[in-house]
């Protein structure tokens, strides 16, 4: 790896042994498509549910302390583009221990969304072919997304830029249909943000509802971190970060907070159940015909997008690892198209496994594998921003024409997202639903620790 003291062509470098397949086209759909998920579509109706209009407050926090995270990270890949995953920058910073606990912790949490996305898109396939076993129908998802994954890295980049447009375009067709009929389209409808207020208020659960929302909701914006791991993979990396973190706080004033705010004007929060999909709801008062099939389609999409991004990255995550002396040599090697096809095939491995976990173990095994991976994001991040701190002072110290971009308000925007972090672990463990999530990622990263200190004195 390229010294911080020693600066490098930056638009030269690629993570060693990977191609440069993917365009800014497919990094800028891969970034967006990390925030527009299942979570968007569907979870986001058990968060309206508990805390009422006032979740697009509870989004708009955990937003911006997403994009204070995203920020932390454009800067790092500006000044050290060939780090190759974002995880790494945890190395760069805060030392070997670090990098491995983030790396393992990263490639863990993605393992499991895999498996979980791939129980969904069944789920959903099962609705149109009900003679289908659960587990052949995800396993026939997993095994198509691996083979994408396996073809080259521009084939997943094309698969994800058409899954996230389609993603886009119906968000953006969601808003105009949502916003018309606020403003009285058709004739006749009188519109109106009467709803916000109405059934017991903005919030009805009081303010503290909403700070605690926060704790739930920032998990469904996680993702966006996947576009600086693709970035790599790119002609231009350090540019196409530069140019993707920009717009980061319009997608999600765009397709979080305003639909949110669309869904609780137009249906009346109360009504609006856990597991429901709240898009769906909000176009049946609307009128839209067959809302229900439509949101059907567009959440099967999601799904799809999320599993081909899941085997994605966790296949450069461990690839990045074994490049660090953290994971298997052999994982190292690539195809002739420069594909990571055993990082690969091992990701998908688990996620079989994970799918298998589900079938024949869903309360015990399953949950078990889902609970310890409720805090890991923000466990990953926070160590990222510790980083951040670390090295922004060492390189305005050794390198400072490196600092072409920089987080805003250094230290003090720093301190503030690693201070909001650790508020959210707190309010999970004074949360009941959230505080076993909590404890059993804590206790999946004393694991990765202390597997660490093993391999650390075997290694002497």
């Amino acid at each position: 790896m390229t010294s911080l003291s020693d600066p490098a062509p930056a638009d030269q470098i690629a993570t060693p042994g990977l191609g440069k397949a993917l365009a800014a086209r497919h990094v800028a759909m891969i970034s967006i498509g990390g925030i527009i998920g299942a979570g968007l579509f569907v979870g986001s109706s058990a968060a309206i549910h508990s805390i009422g209009p006032a979740v697009i407050v509870s989004y708009g926090l955990a937003g911006f302390l997403i994009l204070l995270v995203m920020r932390m990270l454009s800067e790092m890949a500006m000044a050290a583009p060939e780090v190759g995953s974002f995880t790494e920058y945890a190395r760069l910073g805060l030392g070997r221990w670090a990098g491995f606990a983030s790396g393992w912790l990263y490639w863990y949490f993605w393992v499991v969304v895999v498996a979980i996305e791939a129980i969904a898109g069944a789920k959903l396939v099962q609705d149109w072919l009900p003679g289908l076993p659960i587990w052949m129908v995800g396993s026939a998802l997993l095994g198509t997304m691996t083979a994408i994954n396996l073809l080259s890295t521009r084939s997943y980049g094309e698969f994800e830029f058409w899954f996230s447009s389609l993603k886009v375009a119906a968000i953006i067709a969601f808003i105009v249909i949502g916003a018309s009929f606020l403003l009285g389209f058709p004739a006749g409808h009188t519109g109106g943000l009467s709803l916000l207020t109405a059934h017991s208020g903005f919030a009805p659960f009081g303010a503290v509802s909403v700070l605690a929302g926060v704790t739930s909701v920032i998990f469904a914006l996680c993702g966006a971190e996947i576009a600086t791991i693709a970035a790599a993979e790119s002609a231009e990396p350090a540019r196409t970060i530069a140019k993707m973190t920009g717009s980061v706080v319009l997608r999600i004033m765009l397709f979080y907070i305003a639909s949110m705010t669309l869904i609780v004007a137009i249906v009346p929060w109360d009504s609006i159940q856990p597991g429901q999909s709240p898009f769906a709801m909000a176009l049946e008062t609307v009128g839209f015909p067959a809302a229900a099939t439509v949101m059907k389609v567009i959440v099967l999409t999601a799904v799809l997008s999320c599993l081909n991004s899941g085997l994605y990255v966790t296949s450069r995550v461990l690839f990045t690892l074994a490049d660090k002396g953290d994971a298997p040599q052999a994982l190292v090697k690539v195809t002739r198209r420069q594909v990571p096809a055993r990082a690969i095939l091992i990701a998908s491995s688990f996620g079989y496994l994970a799918l298998a976990a589900s079938i024949l173990s869903p309360e015990r095994v399953f949950a078990f594998l889902v609970n310890a991976s409720g805090a890991i994001m923000l466990i990953v991040y926070l160590m990222i921003a510790a980083a951040q701190i670390v090295l922004r002072r060492k390189l305005e110290r050794e390198a400072p024409e490196r600092l072409t971009l920089k987080m805003w308000l250094f230290p003090y925007a720093s301190f503030v997202a690693i201070a909001a972090m650790i508020a959210v672990l707190i309010a999970m463990a004074f949360t009941p639903d959230l505080a076993s999530q909590l404890y059993a990622s804590l206790g999946c990263l004393a694991v990765v620790l202390l597997t660490y200190g093993v391999l650390r004195l075997r290694r002497g």
